[in-house]
């Protein structure tokens, strides 16, 4: 048996540091749990100079990679440099080592997860992942392990803090996108570069992985609607609050019919459910299943502990493994690789949905009577009208909510509209969370 796991990472930024923090800093109890020591015996980056505030042994610096990938001596390697190509061949590299791996990296994953997926099942070595979706909270475990005997129907939530965090602000505070914006980026919340974030690609990389373990099918990333939360002003947040909704940015995967329907976008969720509560950069998802009924995990889904947290569990989970000279004892995708099987991705063009639709518009006779004939045209039923703003002539937001309708009905009716001569700006339109709903 051996007495000893041992541990190479490459990339000492945030996530880096967090795991060096943990592994040392409860090295003992992390010892007791697993019965032999996990040993963080190699950190490679291009900055080693810079202190972090991690008072690593001597030695364990480097910047040499290849010198974690090569080493005989240590049995897993963790990746966390983030990006695609280069961070894709040292897990590659890795595997090929007969190394295990571990990861936080979902946009790698998300784009190239099948080849890694592949290539770690071929080799026969254990792959980690759990930190790569809602940062400290153990969704991926829960789906492999914890809801294995079910069949998974949906799984809606809350899969990134920074938008998470904009939104809540924004409702809380009235302030602009920008400006929130701005002061996230200020306060360590959002990146430098924030469009994978508030754009929602971010969180569609995290429900690709998702619908990947819960359906067991290869997703295409491409095939998940996405839309992000950067167009969103003050004055719908305030419209969705006068009907009784909050403003998320929902991931949502549903199977139905043989097929998935998968999207990410701004979301109108009644005030009073659970999932609008959510606050600041904490995630939530709720998942379905078959027998078990209804399952909410909730927790920080950033930050440099909590992943580190997540990633901590991957190194016991498979140190366990090699202990006993196991792998694969969860396949790698959730689904045994011959089991998997494609599913199709729903189009957004056959949705359908409750909407929240804001027309700018120029106060004069008419206006709603051929707005809703129009509407009523493509078979879509009116629930509630709300109209504010009227001054002086100046253009007025008329907002309308329908009923259940088709998407293709309502986009067909709106490029109709948005061309009609009392139109100021072009239509905004959101989907109500109709489960919450109901």
């Amino acid at each position: 048996m051996k007495s000893r796991i041992t541990v190479g990472m490459i990339g000492f930024g945030t996530v880096g540091c967090g795991v060096a923090k943990v592994l040392l800093g409860n090295a003992e109890v992390i010892r007791k749990r697993v019965g032999v020591p996990i040993d963080l015996v190699r950190i490679a980056d291009l900055d080693i100079t810079t202190d972090r505030g991690v008072d690593v042994p001597n030695g364990v610096l480097t910047t040499d990679a290849q010198s974690v990938l090569h080493d005989a001596d240590i049995d897993i390697v963790v990746e966390l440099i983030g990006g695609y190509d280069l961070a894709k061949r040292f897990m590659l590299t890795a595997i090929e080592q007969g190394k295990s791996v571990v990861t936080a990296n979902k946009a790698l994953l998300a784009v190239h997860g099948e080849e890694i997926f592949h290539a770690a099942t071929a080799a026969g070595v254990n792959l980690g992942f759990e930190a790569s979706v809602g940062g400290g909270i153990p969704i991926i475990r829960a789906v492999t392990e914890g809801l294995v005997a079910n069949k998974v129907t949906s799984m809606v939530g809350i899969m990134n803090g920074t938008s998470n965090y904009i939104l809540t602000r924004m409702t809380e505070e009235g302030k602009a996108f920008q400006e929130i914006l701005q002061d996230a980026q200020k306060n360590g919340y959002a990146e430098a570069d924030p469009t994978f974030d508030i754009e929602g690609v971010d969180a569609a990389h995290k429900l690709a992985l998702m619908v990947n373990l819960a359906f067991g099918t290869p997703v295409n990333i491409k095939d998940i609607h996405t839309e992000g939360i950067s167009s969103l002003s003050t004055l719908d947040i305030d419209f969705a609050r006068e009907f009784g909704f909050t403003i998320k940015l929902l991931s949502i995967a549903k199977y139905q019919d043989g097929e998935v329907d998968a999207r990410v976008h701004p979301t109108l969720v009644p005030s009073q459910s659970p999932i609008a509560q959510v606050g600041g950069v904490y995630n939530a998802i709720h998942v379905v299943g078959d027998m078990v009924g209804d399952v909410v995990l909730y927790g920080k889904g950033a930050g440099s502990l909590p992943t580190a947290s997540a990633v901590v569990s991957d190194i016991v989970d498979i140190g366990r493994n090699l202990l006993l000279n196991i792998a694969e004892r969860v396949p790698v995708a959730s689904y045994q690789w011959g089991r998997r099987v494609p599913v199709r991705i729903r189009p957004i063009e056959e949705i359908s949905s409750m909407y929240y639709l804001r027309f700018v518009v120029r106060d004069q006779p008419g206006v709603l009577s051929q707005i809703s004939g129009t509407l009523g045209g493509q078979g879509i039923s009116i629930s509630s009208v709300l109209q504010k703003g009227r001054e002086d002539g100046a253009p007025v937001s008329l907002v309308i909510m329908t009923h259940r309708s088709s998407e293709r009905a309502v986009q067909t009716a709106l490029q109709t509209i948005n061309t009609m001569p009392f139109v100021a700006e072009p239509t905004t339109l959101l989907r109500i969370d109709e489960g919450a709903v109901s």
